[in-house]
């Protein structure tokens, strides 16, 4: 990103100054998300089964519904994971490791994973970790046909936001490559171990083929939920990315995350997760403290704002163009390439 952006003349004293008061949680709020989280959730399950019973079409919205606390158990986990949740450690690795298991997540695993995206997001020289898989414009024209195919497949809308979280839930989750420390072995093994419990428990208790259709339904629709939210906020128009000499922390918070913002009832479901720029540049202000940190401050607003039926323009993004800073899609991709070929001066024999 060029110099002369929106970031360059923030106080960046006072933007510390600003969000200082908000990063406190509140453990009446915290046990209050808990309680009007966990009860619901629960109570929806067993009105679910007994509408699976009468008919699948009936239990259809319950289990869409039953997908949106799904996602707010996985925002409580992800606030646990930045120690942002309670102030004690102790009770943020607890309710992580719980919620974890509610939601098919090693916590300690994925804890170190989301740091790392943290401290590298929207640095082209360290990408990878926990990210959206991006290549820029060179890469891809380098790239052997193999690796371009299995990109444009990873791209794809059905992949990403369906082949892929499930991917993510029944294998990658759920096994070791070795590359994990101790601690994060550790973590997925007993989260293997929690949700064998409870998957051989409901089975029991209800019969596996109602757990299946209840349980895999309703944590497909979150998932794709939750990835598209990911996706969305760090692939708009106009996003920065910037190589590491030039990568600047702030800027990449501000410019790299989008305020997706999203009506009442969806922000409720998500935890306010559309305040991304702010939960990036603070993950220590929790959830409920967000909306209240981005309208204290008008430093804020220089983060895109996006709302839902302008993020659909999202899935038209697949490469980072590093001459004109700015993601295109392949369509422009092939134009920009055709226009080259055809710029090119004929030779003559």
């Amino acid at each position: 990103m060029p110099s002369g952006t929106d970031t360059d003349n923030i106080d960046r004293r006072a933007l510390r100054q600003a969000m200082k008061s908000h990063q406190n949680p509140d453990p009446k709020r915290s046990i209050w998300q808990l309680i009007n989280t966990i009860i619901p959730y629960v109570g929806l399950w067993v009105l679910t089964y007994y509408a699976v019973g009468y008919s699948v079409w009936l239990a259809a919205p319950l289990i869409v519904l039953l997908a949106g606390f799904q996602i707010r158990l996985f925002i409580i986990f992800h606030d646990c994971g930045h120690s942002s949740f309670f102030r004690s450690q102790r009770a943020n690795d607890f309710w992580g490791v719980v919620t974890g298991v509610l939601t098919f997540t090693p916590y300690h695993f994925w804890r170190m994973q989301h740091a790392r995206h943290h401290a590298t997001s929207g640095n082209l020289d360290e990408r990878g970790d926990g990210d959206i898989w991006m290549m820029t414009v060179d890469e891809y024209v380098r790239a052997p046909w193999m690796q371009r195919l299995r990109y444009r497949l990873y791209r794809n809308p059905f992949v990403m936001l369906l082949l892929g979280p499930l991917f993510l839930t029944l294998v990658s989750n759920r096994l070791t490559d070795g590359a994990e420390n101790r601690r994060e072995r550790r973590s997925i093994y007993w989260t293997n171990l929690g949700i064998l419990a409870v998957v051989v428990s409901a089975c029991w208790l209800i019969g596996w083929q109602e757990y299946m259709i209840i349980q895999f339904s309703s944590m497909l629709l979150a998932q794709a939920a939750g990835v598209w939210l990911f996706y969305v906020q760090h692939q708009f128009e106009g996003v920065y990315w910037a190589r590491g000499g030039e990568w600047d922390f702030v800027t990449a918070s501000l410019l790299g995350g989008s305020f997706y913002d999203l009506p009442r009832v969806l922000r409720w479901f998500t935890g306010s997760i559309g305040y991304h720029h702010i939960h990036h540049l603070n993950p220590k202000i929790p959830n409920y403290n967000l909306a209240r940190c981005h309208e204290d401050s008008a430093v804020f607003r220089v983060s895109k704002r996006t709302g839902v039926l302008a993020s659909l323009k999202a899935l038209r993004y697949r490469l980072w163009d590093e001459d004109n800073a700015r993601l295109i899609s392949f369509g422009e991709y092939r134009r920009t390439m055709a226009k080259k070929r055809d710029s090119r001066p004929v030779t003559s024999s």
